[in-house]
């Protein structure tokens, strides 16, 4: 298999800026950014040691899928994809909050339900529920966006409290999330698949609401299985899930979950193909289209000889 790519260092004409996020390398031109997605990967906050090759491309290729569409409900940043690991998009200032919906009892909502609470980001949850049980409605659960550590929960009044959001575009973030969520529902069972919860990012171009970021991938979304989920359910079996979860169960299982003095497990070559082959089958199962592999030796080659193409026409 293709070793993954951990790091880009290009420096391009007319670059004013690079960024490295924990998964994207970010390289500025004015108002336009362009985005490369490695093949780096992250749990717990933390960018673990190996890259696993290909999920840059899968990551990518599924955002710029979704993107296309839901553009008919919000504008979204995309301006092109030159490459199978390259987005280019419009320089948005971000609201400094992420909008996660669920419509289901699932992942930090479970937890949080598990050990007693009843409201989450201000939004009551009815008594009775179990684990992965369907919600009467999808909940908007909004987190902060921290620079460093972990996001934290925040209410909607909140936001709106502290100024981090004015309520006029509270209002749209909400109305788009919902809508999103639908689209992203229907997308979903298109293929089989239920999305359970997931996550968008807004920012503002020229004072226009714009969708950010990637959209219902396999990392920013959690995805069960359509077939079965209903008789796991009643006998209380785990569900079937395609999303990084599997990578955090590892995590766990090897005594890891991003805290203090823990140290990563090792990551076998063994290990690291099997998360690539599990976000190919992400890919295939989630968009319905066939993964094409570059199997080239020199895949960095490819991105820089794309994205410079791209750069002459900004």
């Amino acid at each position: 298999m293709s070793k993954g790519i951990k790091y880009t260092d290009f420096n391009l004409p007319k670059q004013t800026n690079k960024y490295v996020g924990k998964v994207r390398d970010v390289y500025s031109f004015g108002d336009t950014l362009l985005m490369v997605a490695t093949d780096r990967i992250s749990a717990f906050d933390v960018v673990l040691p190996e890259p696993i090759p290909f999920k840059g491309q899968v990551l990518n290729q599924i955002a710029a899928i979704m993107l296309e569409k839901t553009k008919d409900i919000v504008p979204n940043w995309v301006l092109s994809v030159p490459d199978p690991n390259v987005t280019i998009g419009k320089k948005c200032e971000p609201f400094p909050v992420e909008m996660v919906i669920r419509g289901y009892l699932t992942g930090h909502a479970w937890r949080e339900y598990r050990d007693g609470k009843r409201t989450l980001c201000g939004v009551p949850l009815p008594e009775g529920l179990k684990e992965h049980d369907k919600l009467p409605n999808p909940i908007v659960t909004p987190t902060t966006k921290a620079h460093e550590g972990h996001d934290e929960d925040i209410s909607r009044e909140e936001i709106i409290r502290q100024g981090l959001v004015s309520e006029a575009d509270y209002v749209k973030l909400e109305e788009y999330t919902h809508k999103l969520f639908e689209r992203g529902t229907k997308l979903a069972a298109e293929q089989g698949l239920i999305l359970v919860d997931t996550k968008y990012e807004f920012g503002k171009f020229n004072g226009t609401i714009t969708l950010i970021d990637e959209v219902h991938t396999p990392d920013s979304s959690r995805y069960f299985y359509a077939e079965g989920y209903e008789d796991r359910q009643a006998k209380g079996e785990q569900q079937k899930q395609l999303s990084k979860e599997f990578v955090r169960q590892w995590l766990i299982a090897n005594g890891f979950q991003g805290k203090e003095g823990q140290q990563i497990p090792e990551m076998t070559e063994e290990f690291v193909d099997s998360v690539s082959e599990r976000y190919i089958e992400l890919f295939e199962r989630i968009t319905g289209m066939m993964f094409i592999k570059d199997t080239a030796e020199n895949i960095l080659g490819r991105i820089k000889k794309n994205v410079l193409k791209t750069i002459e026409k900004l």
